[in-house]
């Protein structure tokens, strides 16, 4: 079953979460990822609101342990 295109934006926000220079801010993360045009930057905040109130992230952009989990699940799904 193909996914939807917002489960993979959310999995690759995760993705960039989990991978994200220490000195990265949560907003320089978010705008990395509109500057790919994968989507607009209110958009990729707003699932990152769904993203927070599925527990999977932190307000400050920290992942949870599941948010982490579904992160490295995606690594290796986007794996080469």
């Amino acid at each position: 079953m193909p996914l939807k295109e917002d489960e993979i934006e959310k999995k690759v926000i995760l993705l960039k979460l989990l991978l994200r220079e220490r000195d990265e801010s949560l907003e320089e993360a978010l705008n990395a990822l509109a500057d790919t045009k994968m989507a607009t930057l209110k958009q990729i905040k707003e699932l990152f609101v769904q993203l927070q109130n599925s527990g999977y992230v932190t307000s400050d952009g920290n992942l949870t342990f599941i948010g982490e989990v579904e992160a490295k699940k995606a690594k290796q799904e986007f794996a080469l």
